[in-house]
């Protein structure tokens, strides 16, 4: 293999930083600044992160954008220096540049007690495994970006897994993490996704260098042909590796907002943002999963193996014991009051409410508010804005403020089935208000419009998946493909019939889309828990509260809440079977009234409103009063009960809990319910837009209302204060 020089190293870098208004410069600078803060000099903290877009066959979008979310994670969140990271992207990515920076940075500079992070992104494949550890006889690969297939025994340049194993085993600690963003499950393209893997299997073979290569190894560690096929086959070498999916998965490579980025990577990334504690591997996946699931395709679970015989799943995440605030943000750059900052920390689903108009509150490392940043302008994940009192460089962001647009769209795209119906699909659907039409694979959709072909039927009946539509039936998909339950009918339907029986359910997606952009778990301070269980019975299924609230405290120091136990810290998911009766219970632990929204958004995508439900009571009958709990039903005054039933799928409940009264919102829906005659129990609108919009009116009079908040005086923008609303989902399957 060829020498490469660290020079050529640093200047790696500077591609992936620049495809995101970063430059080496500014995380040099940065880093003189909060390394002395954060940077340990003991153990020392190396990181060598990979990143392949420019597959010369399969390109692919976002694998460099990992690159950079992982190394600012690193040494935002985990205290990295950024002269101990080093990263290799695109042409720089071949072969021979990935193992010899795997030994030069990582085998002989870490020493025990060290701790050491590879990442890679790029394509994955599988090549001829002689040794057969798996029963299909493949090993898993990753791929270079100078992957060629020669015409000498079809062999690959691909790193096999056992080249992966012997490297680790060489690394002298114990604290070694492995992320793979990459899958093994054939490539090209699924629905607006790219896939992070190149066709394989027992045709290809890896190169006789890799073989050689793994030879060399068995010498240097002394290690027998024998006792590497057991070992490897007993387990990871050392550490932790943690795969996008599981082995027979897809892994995306998907667009967000205005960039790209593996949905694995940025939502992990983000979820280490968001945490202040030392999360532990076996917290963290679970979590993640969930959210990958829901973005990507349900094909995608990420998983994690550890060393035999080692807690490495029980240890700290990339094994560093850390106490520093959750944050959004960091600041990267600071030019008298005009600063540059990373947005890693954003929730993907809340990126639209992060532009002009929104307001992050500069934090110390004891959680205090010491000024703020408001933001001007956003491109990917890095936003230009105003400094509002004092920052350096590192100085972590939390959100105060978002701005939500009051002309958010529906995005929808057109799927290639659809074939020479393509310009009547897209004229229908334009128009109705507010959805705009995307090609698919170079812009974020949130649903797909298409047709049920005969090779989709086949492959939905491979997946056993129930009540699959008839062949060249028109609906819509997720960004990734799945079915949305209950948009398909009759085969022979026109394209216009499709859309305009469609409109209905099109409406609610939109309204769905706009609400969702209002999720403020992670960063509300309200004193408030919601829970779900069982009705009749005291076993919590899922809770959510606002983890930046005291409540968050009362909790994690497990002291009775006032009004109403205390939940556990549960996932929040569950699977629940038809037929399950449930209860939701709200506590209000702030010292003053809040008012309810209710809202539940099941898998077909329709939107119902469960509190209030009382529609002709008294303007108050959406207020919880300070210290009161809510049940939703009560059995000592509700007449109706909530029942799982078909369609089968997510069914997501988001309850909103506000310090303002929602009047615009309860008159809409009291008007909705009058028209069809409502006097009680939930009811599914007609024009539920019209509804999110007044209820977002009654929020961003909240904040503008309070005097301690700095809201955004745009009329385009509503905001979204996290001192004054939160806005709380809990997610379950019905099966």
């Amino acid at each position: 293999m060829s020498p490469i020089k660290r020079r050529q190293f640093l200047q790696f870098a500077s591609s992936a930083l620049a495809t995101l208004g970063l430059s080496q410069l500014d995380i040099e600078q940065k880093s003189l600044r909060y390394a002395r803060v954060l940077a340990q000099s003991t153990p020392r903290k190396l990181a060598l992160l990979v990143g392949i877009n420019t597959y010369s066959d399969q390109p692919l979008q976002g694998c460099v954008t990992d690159v950079s979310l992982q190394q600012q994670l690193l040494i935002n969140r985990f205290g990295f220096n950024s002269k101990d990271i080093l990263t290799v992207t695109d042409r720089q990515a071949t072969r021979s540049n990935i193992l010899t920076a795997f030994e030069e940075h990582l085998i002989k500079q870490a020493k025990p007690g060290d701790v050491v992070v590879f990442h890679f992104s790029g394509h994955g494949s599988r090549v001829k495994d002689p040794d057969k550890d798996t029963p299909d006889g493949l090993n898993s690969t990753f791929v270079p970006v100078d992957y060629s297939q020669t015409t000498e025994n079809n062999a690959v340049q691909d790193i096999m897994g056992h080249t992966l194993f012997l490297l680790m085993k060489a690394v002298q600690t114990e604290n070694l993490t492995v992320v793979l963003d990459s899958c093994h499950s054939g490539g090209a393209k699924r629905g607006n996704f790219r896939v992070r893997s190149r066709d394989g299997g027992s045709q290809l073979q890896a190169i006789s260098d890799e073989k050689n290569y793994q030879q060399q190894w068995l010498s240097r560690l002394n290690l027998s042909l024998q006792d590497f096929i057991q070992q490897r086959r007993t387990g990871v070498a050392k550490g932790v590796v943690i795969a996008s999916a599981r082995r027979n998965q897809l892994a995306a490579d998907a667009p967000f907002s205005d960039f790209y980025a593996g949905v694995f990577t940025y939502v992990m990334t983000q979820y280490l943002w968001q945490q202040s504690g030392n999360e532990t591997v076996a917290s963290i996946i679970p979590n993640v999963s969930r959210t990958t699931t829901q973005i990507s395709v349900q094909e995608q679970k990420p998983e994690y193996e550890v060393k035999p015989g080692s807690d490495n799943d029980r240890r700290s995440v990339y094994f560093i014991d850390k106490q520093t605030p959750p944050a959004e943000a960091a600041i990267v750059k600071v030019e008298g009051d005009r600063v540059q900052i990373w947005l890693g920390g954003l929730n993907p689903q809340s990126l639209a409410a992060f532009g002009q108009g929104a307001i992050l509150a500069i934090v110390d490392p004891q959680k205090r508010h010491q000024g703020q940043v408001k933001l001007q302008s956003r491109n990917g994940l890095v936003g230009v804005g105003k400094l509002m009192g004092t920052a350096q460089p590192g100085t972590l962001l939390q959100e105060n403020v978002r701005g939500i647009p009051t002309d958010v769209t529906l995005h929808i795209g057109l799927d290639l089935s659809l074939g020479n119906d393509a310009a009547a699909a897209k004229q229908a659907l334009q128009a109705n208000k507010r959805i705009e039409i995307f090609p698919l694979q170079q812009a974020e959709v949130n649903y797909i419009f298409g047709r049920i072909t005969n090779a989709y039927h086949q492959e939905l009946q491979q997946r056993n998946v129930a009540d699959i539509p008839a062949i060249g039936s028109l609906g819509l998909f997720s960004p990734g493909l799945d079915l949305i339950p209950g948009s398909f009918a009759k085969s022979d339907e026109t394209v216009t019939d499709a859309v305009n029986r469609l409109q209905p359910k099109l409406k609610s997606l939109l309204a769905a889309r706009i609400i969702k952009l209002t999720l403020n778990t992670n960063s509300s301070r309200l004193n408030a828990i919601a829970s779900m269980s069982q009705e009749g019975q005291n076993q919590i299924l899922a809770s959510t509260f606002p983890v930046r609230s005291i409540a968050s405290t009362a909790i994690a120091l497990n002291r009775p809440q006032q009004g109403g136990g205390t939940p556990p810290l549960s996932s929040n998911s569950r699977e629940l079977p038809l037929g399950t009766s449930i209860q939701f219970r709200i506590v209000n632990n702030e010292s003053r009234n809040l008012y309810l929204s209710v809202l539940a958004i099941d898998s077909t995508g329709e939107m119902s409103i469960l509190f209030p439900n009382n529609w002709t009571a008294t303007d108050d009958v959406m207020q919880l009063n300070a210290g009161q709990t809510l049940l939703l039903p009560d059995p000592s005054k509700d007449n109706f009960t909530f029942v799982t039933q078909k369609p089968k799928g997510i069914t997501e409940v988001l309850i909103i809990a506000s310090t303002t009264p929602l009047r615009k919102a309860l008159s809409a829906l009291r008007s909705i319910a009058s028209q069809g005659q409502q006097q009680r129990g939930p009811f599914t609108p007609s024009e539920p837009t019209e509804v999110i919009d007044r209820l977002l009116d009654d929020l961003d009079e909240g904040t503008r209302g309070n005097p301690t908040a700095v809201a955004v005086q745009n009329q385009g923008i509503k905001s979204i204060d996290t001192s004054q609303i939160a806005a709380m989902s809990i997610t379950f399957e019905i099966i």
